[in-house]
Protein backbone atom coordinates (compact mmCIF):
# COMPACT_ATOMS: atom_id res chain seq x y z
CA UNK A 1 0.00 0.00 0.00
CA UNK A 2 0.67 3.64 -0.69
CA UNK A 3 0.35 6.22 2.02
CA UNK A 4 0.23 10.09 0.91
CA UNK A 5 -1.00 12.03 3.47
CA UNK A 6 1.50 11.85 7.11
CA UNK A 7 3.00 13.48 9.17
CA UNK A 8 6.12 11.58 10.32
CA UNK A 9 8.62 14.27 9.83
CA UNK A 10 9.76 15.42 13.36
CA UNK A 11 9.41 18.60 15.06
CA UNK A 12 7.72 20.68 11.89
CA UNK A 13 3.93 20.45 12.75
CA UNK A 14 1.46 18.45 15.58
CA UNK A 15 3.09 14.69 14.49
CA UNK A 16 6.14 13.59 15.35
CA UNK A 17 8.41 15.39 17.99
CA UNK A 18 11.49 13.49 17.26
CA UNK A 19 13.53 11.56 15.04
CA UNK A 20 13.01 8.39 17.04
CA UNK A 21 9.32 8.97 17.11
CA UNK A 22 9.14 9.71 13.17
CA UNK A 23 11.21 6.23 12.70
CA UNK A 24 8.88 4.17 14.99
CA UNK A 25 5.71 5.39 12.84
CA UNK A 26 7.86 4.56 9.40
CA UNK A 27 8.35 0.95 10.91
CA UNK A 28 4.83 0.87 12.18
CA UNK A 29 3.58 1.41 8.55
CA UNK A 30 5.60 -0.93 7.37
CA UNK A 31 4.82 -3.91 9.38
CA UNK A 32 1.17 -3.13 8.20
CA UNK A 33 2.00 -3.29 4.28
CA UNK A 34 2.89 -0.26 3.27
CA UNK A 35 5.52 0.13 1.09
CA UNK A 36 5.38 3.71 0.39
CA UNK A 37 4.68 6.76 2.42
CA UNK A 38 4.29 10.94 1.86
CA UNK A 39 5.53 12.81 4.85
CA UNK A 40 3.01 15.99 4.09
CA UNK A 41 3.97 18.49 6.75
CA UNK A 42 1.27 20.86 7.75
CA UNK A 43 1.25 24.30 5.84
CA UNK A 44 -1.02 26.89 7.72
CA UNK A 45 -1.45 29.80 10.10
CA UNK A 46 -0.08 27.81 13.01
CA UNK A 47 2.63 25.89 11.05
CA UNK A 48 4.76 27.58 8.71
CA UNK A 49 6.23 25.60 5.84
CA UNK A 50 10.19 25.87 6.39
CA UNK A 51 11.78 24.89 2.79
CA UNK A 52 15.09 24.59 5.00
CA UNK A 53 13.47 22.67 7.96
CA UNK A 54 11.40 19.79 6.06
CA UNK A 55 14.57 19.31 3.97
CA UNK A 56 16.57 18.47 7.23
CA UNK A 57 14.14 16.41 8.54
CA UNK A 58 13.33 14.60 5.45
CA UNK A 59 16.95 13.96 5.09
CA UNK A 60 17.79 12.92 8.48
CA UNK A 61 14.11 10.47 8.83
CA UNK A 62 14.99 9.23 4.71
CA UNK A 63 18.56 7.77 6.10
CA UNK A 64 16.94 5.78 8.91
CA UNK A 65 14.23 4.19 6.55
CA UNK A 66 16.51 3.15 3.44
CA UNK A 67 15.46 -0.61 3.71
CA UNK A 68 12.57 0.33 5.56
CA UNK A 69 10.08 1.67 3.36
CA UNK A 70 10.42 4.40 0.72
CA UNK A 71 9.98 7.90 1.79
CA UNK A 72 8.54 10.79 -0.44
CA UNK A 73 7.89 14.16 0.37
CA UNK A 74 4.76 16.36 -0.06
CA UNK A 75 2.77 18.81 1.86
CA UNK A 76 -0.70 19.62 3.98
CA UNK A 77 -1.49 22.68 2.07
CA UNK A 78 -4.54 24.74 3.96
CA UNK A 79 -5.96 26.26 1.15
CA UNK A 80 -5.21 30.34 1.71
CA UNK A 81 -4.43 33.30 -0.11
CA UNK A 82 -1.14 33.16 0.81
CA UNK A 83 -0.77 29.57 0.15
CA UNK A 84 -2.25 29.91 -2.89
CA UNK A 85 -0.14 32.80 -4.30
CA UNK A 86 3.20 30.68 -3.21
CA UNK A 87 2.12 27.45 -4.75
CA UNK A 88 1.28 28.77 -8.05
CA UNK A 89 4.98 30.50 -8.07
CA UNK A 90 6.68 27.44 -6.96
CA UNK A 91 4.42 24.68 -7.29
CA UNK A 92 7.07 21.79 -6.82
CA UNK A 93 8.26 22.65 -3.37
CA UNK A 94 4.66 21.31 -2.24
CA UNK A 95 2.97 19.39 -4.60
CA UNK A 96 3.82 15.70 -3.80
CA UNK A 97 7.14 13.88 -5.06
CA UNK A 98 7.34 16.86 -7.15
CA UNK A 99 4.39 15.99 -9.20
CA UNK A 100 1.13 17.91 -9.99
CA UNK A 101 -0.98 16.22 -7.18
CA UNK A 102 -1.41 18.83 -4.48
CA UNK A 103 -2.62 17.57 -0.73
CA UNK A 104 -5.48 20.78 -0.70
CA UNK A 105 -7.37 20.97 3.40
CA UNK A 106 -10.30 22.64 3.11
CA UNK A 107 -10.92 26.21 5.36
CA UNK A 108 -14.07 24.53 7.80
CA UNK A 109 -15.84 28.13 7.30
CA UNK A 110 -15.57 29.49 3.78
CA UNK A 111 -17.82 30.26 0.60
CA UNK A 112 -17.81 27.83 -1.28
CA UNK A 113 -17.72 30.02 -4.58
CA UNK A 114 -14.45 31.60 -3.01
CA UNK A 115 -13.14 28.03 -2.18
CA UNK A 116 -13.81 26.82 -5.99
CA UNK A 117 -11.94 29.63 -7.59
CA UNK A 118 -9.21 28.87 -5.92
CA UNK A 119 -9.30 25.28 -6.72
CA UNK A 120 -9.70 26.72 -10.15
CA UNK A 121 -6.57 28.91 -10.32
CA UNK A 122 -4.42 25.40 -9.09
CA UNK A 123 -6.39 23.44 -11.90
CA UNK A 124 -5.36 26.55 -14.42
CA UNK A 125 -1.70 26.22 -13.78
CA UNK A 126 -1.84 22.41 -14.59
CA UNK A 127 -2.22 21.29 -10.72
CA UNK A 128 -4.65 18.60 -9.60
CA UNK A 129 -5.45 19.57 -6.13
CA UNK A 130 -6.20 16.37 -3.94
CA UNK A 131 -8.78 17.66 -1.26
CA UNK A 132 -7.77 15.69 2.25
CA UNK A 133 -10.79 13.91 4.52
CA UNK A 134 -13.81 16.40 3.37
CA UNK A 135 -15.76 14.16 5.54
CA UNK A 136 -14.27 15.70 8.66
CA UNK A 137 -14.81 19.13 6.98
CA UNK A 138 -17.83 20.77 8.94
CA UNK A 139 -18.55 22.82 5.51
CA UNK A 140 -18.65 19.68 3.63
CA UNK A 141 -19.68 16.46 5.61
CA UNK A 142 -23.37 17.27 5.08
CA UNK A 143 -23.49 18.40 1.65
CA UNK A 144 -21.91 16.08 -0.99
CA UNK A 145 -23.24 18.21 -4.40
CA UNK A 146 -20.06 20.59 -4.34
CA UNK A 147 -17.53 17.74 -4.04
CA UNK A 148 -18.86 15.65 -6.54
CA UNK A 149 -18.45 19.41 -8.91
CA UNK A 150 -15.20 20.02 -8.19
CA UNK A 151 -14.65 16.34 -8.50
CA UNK A 152 -15.85 16.64 -12.31
CA UNK A 153 -14.25 19.95 -12.72
CA UNK A 154 -10.49 18.47 -12.55
CA UNK A 155 -10.13 18.02 -8.36
CA UNK A 156 -9.59 14.33 -6.59
CA UNK A 157 -10.54 13.27 -2.96
CA UNK A 158 -8.66 11.67 0.16
CA UNK A 159 -10.32 10.08 2.68
CA UNK A 160 -8.55 9.25 6.25
CA UNK A 161 -8.95 5.41 7.02
CA UNK A 162 -9.71 6.20 10.91
CA UNK A 163 -12.59 7.52 9.69
CA UNK A 164 -14.65 4.26 8.55
CA UNK A 165 -14.66 3.18 12.26
CA UNK A 166 -15.88 6.56 13.86
CA UNK A 167 -12.44 7.81 14.75
CA UNK A 168 -13.83 11.29 14.17
CA UNK A 169 -17.45 10.57 15.29
CA UNK A 170 -20.31 9.54 13.31
CA UNK A 171 -21.36 12.19 10.92
CA UNK A 172 -17.61 11.49 9.12
CA UNK A 173 -18.24 8.34 9.56
CA UNK A 174 -21.19 8.36 7.31
CA UNK A 175 -20.04 10.99 5.09
CA UNK A 176 -16.90 9.12 4.28
CA UNK A 177 -19.03 5.81 3.58
CA UNK A 178 -21.53 8.29 1.34
CA UNK A 179 -18.46 9.55 -0.19
CA UNK A 180 -17.39 5.79 -1.25
CA UNK A 181 -21.21 4.90 -2.61
CA UNK A 182 -20.75 8.13 -4.68
CA UNK A 183 -17.96 7.16 -6.13
CA UNK A 184 -15.95 10.32 -5.03
CA UNK A 185 -12.97 8.73 -3.61
CA UNK A 186 -10.12 8.49 -4.68
CA UNK A 187 -7.59 8.02 -1.90
CA UNK A 188 -7.56 6.17 1.52
CA UNK A 189 -4.21 7.92 3.85
CA UNK A 190 -3.97 7.99 7.18
CA UNK A 191 -3.09 11.09 7.79
CA UNK A 192 -1.06 9.76 11.04
CA UNK A 193 0.33 11.99 13.73
CA UNK A 194 1.74 8.85 16.09
CA UNK A 195 1.72 6.04 16.45
CA UNK A 196 -1.20 5.33 19.21
CA UNK A 197 -4.26 7.30 18.50
CA UNK A 198 -3.23 8.26 14.85
CA UNK A 199 -0.78 6.03 13.64
CA UNK A 200 0.04 5.38 9.87
CA UNK A 201 -1.77 1.64 9.70
CA UNK A 202 -4.00 1.56 6.60
CA UNK A 203 -4.50 -2.45 7.29
CA UNK A 204 -7.77 -2.15 8.56
CA UNK A 205 -8.71 0.48 6.10
CA UNK A 206 -8.04 -1.64 3.21
CA UNK A 207 -9.95 -4.69 4.78
CA UNK A 208 -12.60 -2.94 5.41
CA UNK A 209 -12.72 -1.05 1.49
CA UNK A 210 -11.91 -4.71 0.19
CA UNK A 211 -14.81 -6.30 2.30
CA UNK A 212 -17.43 -3.30 1.59
CA UNK A 213 -16.96 -2.46 -2.04
CA UNK A 214 -14.35 -5.25 -3.50
CA UNK A 215 -10.95 -5.86 -4.22
CA UNK A 216 -10.27 -3.24 -7.47
CA UNK A 217 -12.01 -0.78 -5.43
CA UNK A 218 -9.35 -1.18 -2.63
CA UNK A 219 -6.23 -1.82 -5.15
CA UNK A 220 -7.04 1.79 -6.85
CA UNK A 221 -7.43 3.56 -3.75
CA UNK A 222 -4.52 2.40 -1.40
CA UNK A 223 -2.16 1.38 -4.46
CA UNK A 224 -2.87 2.43 -8.37
CA UNK A 225 -4.27 5.79 -7.77
CA UNK A 226 -1.40 6.56 -5.27
CA UNK A 227 1.27 4.87 -7.41
CA UNK A 228 0.58 7.08 -10.30
CA UNK A 229 0.70 10.41 -7.53
CA UNK A 230 4.25 9.57 -7.14
CA UNK A 231 4.80 8.71 -10.83
CA UNK A 232 3.16 11.75 -11.96
CA UNK A 233 0.73 9.61 -14.00
CA UNK A 234 -2.43 10.64 -14.74
CA UNK A 235 -5.30 8.70 -12.59
CA UNK A 236 -6.97 5.66 -14.50
CA UNK A 237 -10.84 5.65 -13.26
CA UNK A 238 -12.49 2.08 -12.84
CA UNK A 239 -15.94 1.07 -12.50
CA UNK A 240 -16.75 1.57 -9.02
CA UNK A 241 -17.92 -1.26 -7.04
CA UNK A 242 -21.39 -0.93 -5.30
CA UNK A 243 -21.43 -1.39 -1.57
CA UNK A 244 -24.32 -4.05 -0.87
CA UNK A 245 -24.95 -2.79 2.73
CA UNK A 246 -27.86 -0.58 3.01
CA UNK A 247 -26.40 3.20 3.60
CA UNK A 248 -27.98 6.74 4.41
CA UNK A 249 -26.40 9.09 2.20
CA UNK A 250 -26.05 12.94 3.06
CA UNK A 251 -26.32 14.73 -0.67
CA UNK A 252 -28.84 17.08 -0.60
Amino acid sequence: MIDIHTHVLPGLDDGATTLEQGFEMLKLAAANGTTDLVATPHSNAQFQFDEQRIEEAFRGLSALSMGVINLYRGCDCHLSLHNLEDVLVQPTKYTINRSRYLLVELPDFLGPSLVWEQLKALINARLCPIITHPERNVSMQLDLTRLKQWVQGGCLIQVTGQAFFGRFGPVARRAVDSLMDADLVHFVASDSHDCADRPPDLSKAHEHVRSHWGQPRARSLFMDNPAAVLSDDPIVRQRPSRRWLPFFSFSR
